[in-house]
């Protein structure tokens, strides 16, 4: 507002009075559209900006960073454990005006190192904690993060995300573990205003002046005649102009939601673009997706055709474990048979094993007559040749033996017919004896047969030729009936022994290999025992 003051009569005065009025009238229509438009904005702001989640009202924390929206590091350390030396803020002005960015330098001193989440932070005066920052920016780091200089850095804080109050706010530095390294002069957001001016005016220009108010008077009473009309006219200009105004103000929050739109626009058309990068990505994930769900798809066919061929498969697997079951029931009747011929083998076993136990005393002697045996196996085949051939000779004397007995027992019939003739005759003689005797000769004959003892029954004393014959005869008959020959040893045998006390006789000259069912003569004893050995080799 300035007010202009100068030497001047009355009228002078009060046309620059009225000057004056008409500049701060002009001022104080600025001053409402002004706090119209400021009001407009903000009602507008928090339904158009996409981002109001990263602005705060005084008192709480928003980001400023472009980067992250990642809170920064804080702490609730006090304010004397910090070093606020460690950074000087540069040309920290005494207030900044809304609407602005504002530029913030400072310089770190050689006794921090700057790290990548430190942060540079605007406080309102009297704040306690870290956590308290109005708005942030991340600091940058610098070339030269190890060098032993003064590095001079600065950043940009954007007017939308500044205080909109008066209050006394400051710098302050951060580092990453929420310890306040240095802290600017306070300052404040407001307009500048402007002092008031003192004009002096000549007296010339005086004169001027006098010359035109006298002019101003003589237009001035032809202007109160159409004042009356005026002011009617200036009433509905009045309302006119103030739904201009109000039109003006309106437009005025049209533009600036219109800048705020655009720069929502720019972030979304951003977005919108890394969304559709993340789109193609998806796509292209989505594609693979495809590829993979028709591969498993005709894994899925191809194993449904593996397991229906499986389950068919494992259908006659099931009649085939049917019929293994049938035999397996058949296997453990036939078990229990040869349970039982093995406890009859166990006992041949049990013989066996004393067998063995002979092998085994005499595997030393057979060790060192190994590679003589070898030498000599071609030979103990032929010699095992010559046996079996043996062997079936004593078969065939056996069945000559067999066809010998059948002869014997047709003359045994003979002899039998031969010994009833001889009976018969011999009858005939003891009648002619005992006619021929005479009665001295028969006293005699008793009395010597009284001093004798009695013959057994069927024999004379002196023997009676024809009953030796006979006797000779029946014992010969006898011993042709009971005939039964050893075929190995010659051991002759009666008639009515058993067939198997025989075999068993018989059995008893032979060995009979474990192995191969071979028979060997109990004679052949040592080609018994190289054959075991051989099947020992094997």
């Amino acid at each position: 507002m300035v007010n202009r003051v100068g030497f001047m009569d009355s009228h002078a005065g009060e046309g620059l009075l009225c000057h004056i009025g008409s500049f701060r009238a002009s001022d104080t229509v600025a001053r409402k559209q002004g706090s119209a438009l400021h009001s407009a904005e903000e009602k507008l702001q928090p339904a158009m900006d996409v981002r109001s989640s990263l602005v705060t009202t005084a008192g709480t924390p928003a980001s400023m960073m472009d980067e992250t929206s990642d809170e920064p590091p804080t702490s609730a350390v006090l304010l004397d454990n910090c070093h606020f030396s460690q950074v000087i803020f540069n040309n920290v002005e005494k207030f900044y005006v809304p609407g602005g960015d504002v530029i913030c330098y400072y310089t770190l001193t050689h006794n921090i190192v700057p790290r990548g989440k430190d942060w540079v932070g605007i406080f309102r005066v009297g704040w306690k904690t870290t956590r308290e920052y109005y708005t942030f920016m991340w600091a940058p780091l610098p070339g030269d993060v190890h060098g032993d200089t003064a590095v001079q850095q600065q950043i940009q804080f954007k007017a939308y995300y500044l205080p909109k109050d008066d209050e006394y706010y400051q710098f302050c530095y951060i580092d990453q573990d929420g310890v306040v390294r240095g802290a600017s002069v306070p300052f404040q957001f407001r307009a500048e205003t402007e002092d008031d001016i003192l004009v002096v005016t000549t007296q010339g220009e005086v004169e001027e002046i006098e010359l035109q108010n006298k002019n101003l008077l003589k237009e001035n009473e032809e202007l109160q005649a159409t004042c009356a009309s005026l002011q009617k006219q200036n009433m509905e200009l009045q309302e006119e102009l103030k739904k201009t105004q109000e039109l003006q103000n309106g437009l005025e929050s049209l533009r600036s939601s219109t800048e705020k739109l655009e720069l929502e626009l720019n972030s979304l058309k951003k977005e919108n673009k890394h969304l559709k990068e993340l789109d193609e990505c998806r796509e292209a994930e989505l594609h693979q997706f495809k590829e993979q769900i028709q591969n498993v798809t005709s894994e899925k066919v191809r194993l449904e055709t593996r397991l229906k061929t499986a389950l068919d498969h494992m259908d006659q697997l099931q009649s085939q474990v049917l019929n293994y079951e049938k035999e397996m029931e058949n296997l453990v009747r036939m078990d229990h048979d040869k349970t039982e011929q093995l406890e009859s083998l166990k006992e041949e076993n049990c013989q066996l094993c004393m067998t063995i136990t002979q092998q085994k005393e005499q595997k030393k002697e057979l060790e060192h007559r190994l590679e003589n045996l070898k030498e000599t196996e071609a030979n103990l085949s032929l010699r095992l040749q010559n046996e079996q051939q043996q062997n079936r000779d004593l078969m065939k004397e056996l069945e000559e033996q067999r066809h010998l007995f059948q002869i014997l027992q047709a003359k045994k019939s003979e002899s039998d017919e031969e010994k009833q003739k001889l009976r018969e005759e011999n009858d005939t003689h003891l009648r002619h004896l005992s006619q021929a005797r005479d009665v001295s000769s028969f006293s005699a004959v008793s009395q010597a047969q009284a001093q004798v003892p009695a013959p057994e029954a069927g024999c004379l004393v002196f023997g009676n030729p024809y009953y030796a014959a006979e006797a000779n005869l029946e014992s010969r008959a006898a011993r042709t009936d009971s005939i039964r020959k050893c075929p190995m040893c010659d051991d002759i045998f009666p008639e009515d022994i058993e067939a198997s006390d025989y075999e068993a006789h018989v059995q008893s000259h032979l060995l009979e290999c474990p192995f191969c069912n071979e028979t060997f003569e109990k004679s052949n004893r040592q080609v018994f025992d190289d054959h075991i050995f051989c099947h020992g080799l094997e």
